[in-house]
């Protein structure tokens, strides 16, 4: 059953179209990937998923209702959370009070976001760390952090960008680790990502696009086979060869 989908999304940037005609639908509990060079419009799409960026044109619905139009807070509260490829926590508070203040999203006592920040402190295996500055974490934590203050907001849907990006090879097993695991409590995913053992390791389906259109949609295997996606990340040349 379809939860999630995006009908010919366009983003124009003065004369510039960022993102031009792309759709696709998410079921429910897939793990759903977003592949594409360096400027090819992947984080511009999540911008309007979660309406940092007005639409040009097209339309985005959740659980059959479009979402198009809609305050960003008020798109995380329906069910639908991100992450961003340039984290920036709350610098000089701890992780405890970071997460906690994602929690509010759900809920509106301090002792309620305290047991809901614990509770996904605990899953994402950063309890060790919940007195510590945010500022003072190395980026595979504050990549961990990212994901544990969306996971604080209760959402049906994450949004994950980039995630893996800067990890060394242990952060990175353990990174697939976690997006498997959040994954498995039934929580859709819609991932951004470069890394390719990432993205072909965790992918139900994966999205190639490519100057902000589509080039190729299916399975990690079918997509990894495709001329055009080939081409796009390695040269024509190598497509060719």
């Amino acid at each position: 059953m379809s939860i999630f989908e995006v009908r010919n999304l366009v983003k124009y940037f003065g004369g510039l179209a960022a993102v031009n005609g792309v759709s696709f639908k998410v079921e429910k509990g897939e793990i759903f990937g977003l592949i594409g060079p360096n400027g090819s419009g992947k984080t511009t799409v999540f911008n309007l998923i979660n309406n940092y960026y007005p639409l040009t044109s097209g339309d985005i619905f959740f659980n059959d209702k479009s979402i198009k139009g809609l305050k960003t807070h008020t798109i995380c509260h329906l069910g639908i959370a991100r992450t961003f490829q340039v984290v920036k926590p709350l610098a000089r508070m701890t992780v405890l009070e970071n997460v906690t203040a994602s929690a509010f999203c759900r809920v509106n006592t301090i002792k309620e976001a305290q047991k809901l920040a614990s509770e996904a402190i605990e899953f994402c295996g950063l309890e060790n760390y919940k007195d510590q500055r945010a500022k003072g974490l190395p980026i595979g934590l504050r990549k961990r952090l990212e994901i544990t203050r969306a996971l604080a907001t209760q959402p049906k849907i994450i949004l994950l960008d980039e995630t893996a990006a800067g990890l060394n090879p242990k952060e990175l097993d353990q990174a697939i680790k976690l997006i498997k695991e959040i994954n498995r409590r039934g929580i859709t995913i819609i991932i951004v990502e470069h890394i390719m053992k990432v993205i072909m390791t965790i992918s139900n389906r994966i999205l190639a696009i490519n100057h902000g259109q589509p080039i190729a949609e299916g399975t990690p295997e079918e997509v990894s086979r495709n001329a055009d996606v080939i081409k796009a990340y390695l040269g024509e040349e190598y497509a060719q060869g």
